[in-house]
């Protein structure tokens, strides 16, 4: 097994509208039956997958201490992987908060929603996975970070729901660290100049933000727990700022942390879209800190529904909108379709069809949540999804090596900018302002030789070169229209030789080494 894990976020799904869907276990009256499974999808945001003590232990050791032998253990959230599936080949659609948050709540690739960037609204006429659900009589709710309504901060309870009906605790956009209750509904319970401020301040068991959501979300099942019910919990670390609140502030102060392999890379051969920033810090205190904080909250949810005796009729859904590169090629943050940033954590624990200890390597994206949920609950909608359905996968109905295994992935924006094929081993990036990029991630795990050249490896770029060319023609990617992309496509599928750029400059040149 390829020592790399995957994020790939499943999500559950089980009803349908009499206009969106058709009905499976509904009774006369048009609601599901109360057998029917309960749904929790929980994401959070901005986080390295190596955190996650599940995803360490599938990988080479070099590869799992990233940051050195101080570690953040995570068996609230392992639980998940243990008692369900783990996806080892997870990436976002594109590793920034809103298009990736787009495409997993709708099955749809970003430039269709059409949220390519950060703080575009959604499309009023998408249909969510909560629409279908509560069409069909599921109890729907949200909380915590929504961040697809465009630029309100933080714009509590937006007027547009997507079928999260319940959206009381849902913001748009911000990471607060201090939410209460005031007469007027939630708040966030740190200012500074009588703003808004993302400090921790007084921030407690019941104030700092992950608890706060979290108790939001066990109100929410205590009073919906004799219905289906689904419920989407949006958490807003461990993105920064990297802070968290007692004792998990101090809890790794002392612990040394070590550089990433490729955090010094001055004298590397690096891609254009990979420029390490002037600045940049690979500290993990804090950011443990926050982990932490989320991993005993899901302990919190898990004993909740075990006590209240819905447990196995619950599936639960663990991923992140995207990753968080802490130094790794001297880079912090997202955007860059490296692995700490766009391959994300995907856990599913749903016991009466996942077996315990599941684990996909197949390259799968957010965009096939929504068509792998319906799936698993047995149940065809009247919706074009453009994810694929890998609920075969997730049962063992078939065999994995029958898979496609491939995904697709891009940067932000439309023209400008960087297009991803993905297979669980191999990955190919096209850019309007650089050459092709193939990596071997077995053979190199920190992504620091490109393949291009290699002539063992020219079969490879070309397979994953057709099916990405395949993917922008079916699905309308305006990447395409970029005559640096359109040149290159050409040569890797059609080519003989050596690589050569085109003659035509295409985009920003890559920098000179001083």
């Amino acid at each position: 097994m390829r020592a790399r894990s995957r994020q790939f976020t499943f999500y559950l799904f089980l009803s349908f509208s009499l206009l969106s869907c058709v009905s499976v276990g509904r009774a006369d009256s048009g609601h599901f039956e109360s057998a029917s499974p309960n749904v929790i999808v929980i994401m959070t945001d901005e986080h390295n997958f190596r955190t996650l003590g599940c995803y360490r232990q599938m990988m080479e050791k070099r590869q799992a201490y990233m940051w050195g032998p101080a570690v953040v253990e995570t068996p609230n959230i392992d639980w998940i992987a243990n008692q369900g599936a783990m996806c080892t080949s997870f990436y976002a659609t594109t590793p920034v908060c809103s298009p990736s948050r787009g495409s997993l709540i709708s099955g749809l690739y970003p430039q269709a929603t059409p949220v390519v960037t950060n703080n575009i609204p959604l499309n009023d006429e998408v249909k969510t996975f909560a629409h279908l659900l509560s069409q069909a009589g599921y109890k729907t709710g949200y909380a915590g970070k929504w961040h697809l309504d465009g630029f309100g901060k933080p714009q509590w309870a937006p007027e547009r729901k997507f079928g999260f009906e319940d959206n009381r605790f849902m913001f748009n956009r911000g990471h607060w660290k201090n939410l209460k209750i005031g007469d007027d509904g939630p708040k966030v319970g740190s200012l500074s100049k009588n703003k808004p401020s993302y400090a921790v301040g007084d921030a407690d068991e019941k104030t700092f933000t992950t608890d706060f959501l979290m108790d939001r979300t066990l109100e929410f099942i205590d009073a919906n727990k004799a219905v289906p019910f689904c419920y989407m919990l949006s958490l807003p670390d461990p993105h920064g700022p990297d802070a968290v609140r007692a004792p998990y502030d101090t809890m790794y102060a002392d612990q040394v942390f070590e550089k990433p392999t490729t955090f010094d890379i001055d004298d590397r051969a690096i891609p254009v879209w990979g420029e390490p920033a002037k600045k940049v810090g690979f500290g993990q205190s804090s950011y443990y800190g926050m982990v932490k904080c989320i991993d005993d909250n899901i302990g919190r949810l898990i004993k909740k529904l075990e006590d209240d005796g819905i447990l196995e009729n619950t599936m639960i859904v663990f991923t992140s909108d995207h990753g968080d590169l802490r130094g790794e090629h001297h880079r912090q943050n997202k955007g860059v379709p490296w692995e700490g940033s766009a391959r994300i954590p995907f856990l599913v624990y749903y016991p009466s069809k996942i077996k315990p200890k599941t684990v996909v390597n197949q390259a799968l994206t957010s965009v096939d949540f929504c068509p792998t949920l319906f799936s698993l609950f047995e149940t065809s909608v009247n919706v074009d999804f453009h994810g694929r359905d890998f609920s075969s996968l997730l049962t063992r109905e078939s065999s994995q090596e029958d898979w496609e295994d491939i995904a697709f992935a891009r940067g932000t924006g439309n023209v400008e900018g960087w297009l991803m094929a993905v297979s669980d081993r191999h990955k190919l990036v096209l850019a309007t302002n650089d050459q092709p990029w193939l990596f071997d991630l077995k053979r190199d795990p920190d992504e620091m030789m490109n393949m291009l050249d290699n002539p063992g490896y020219r079969d490879t770029a070309r397979e994953l070169a057709i099916k990405l060319n395949e993917y922008g023609r079916k699905y309308q990617d305006p990447r395409m229209a970029s005559p640096r992309i359109e040149a290159d496509l050409d040569w890797l599928i059609n080519g003989k030789g050596p690589y050569a750029a085109p003659q035509a400059s295409f985009g920003r040149k890559k920098k000179k080494k001083d």
